[in-house]
C-alpha cells in the first residue's frame, strides 16, 4: 500500500471512529450533565485535544478500527481508557 492509498485508508476508518468518539461523548456529556453542553462536546470532541496524542485523525482511526474488530462498547472502552484521564486533568484545570 503506497502512502497514498494509506492515508485513504486512515481517513476512512477516522470518519467513523468520529463518529463513535462524538456519540461516546454526548452520551457521557448527557449522563454526567444532564442535558446538552456543546462547549464540553467540543473540548472532548476536538482535534486540539486528539493532538495530545499524535495526529488526530490516526487517533480517530484507532478508535474507528476498535470499533470495526470489537464493537461499540469496545470502543467506547478504549476511549475511557486511553483519552480520557487526560480530558478529566484538562477539565480540572479549567474548572480551578
Amino acid at each position: 500500500m503506497n502512502g497514498q492509498d494509506r492515508r485513504r485508508k486512515i481517513l476512512e476508518e477516522a470518519w467513523v471512529g468520529d463518529s463513535v468518539l462524538a456519540l461516546y461523548a454526548r452520551k457521557r456529556i448527557l449522563t454526567e450533565a444532564g442535558g446538552v453542553d456543546s462547549a464540553r462536546f467540543e473540548r472532548m470532541t476536538a482535534n486540539k485535544f486528539l493532538s495530545a496524542f499524535g495526529d488526530a485523525s490516526e487517533v480517530e482511526a484507532r478508535i474507528g478500527r476498535v470499533y470495526d474488530e470489537k464493537g461499540i462498547e469496545a470502543a467506547f472502552e478504549w476511549i475511557e481508557s486511553n483519552l480520557m484521564p487526560l480530558y478529566e486533568k484538562q477539565e480540572e484545570r479549567r474548572n480551578r
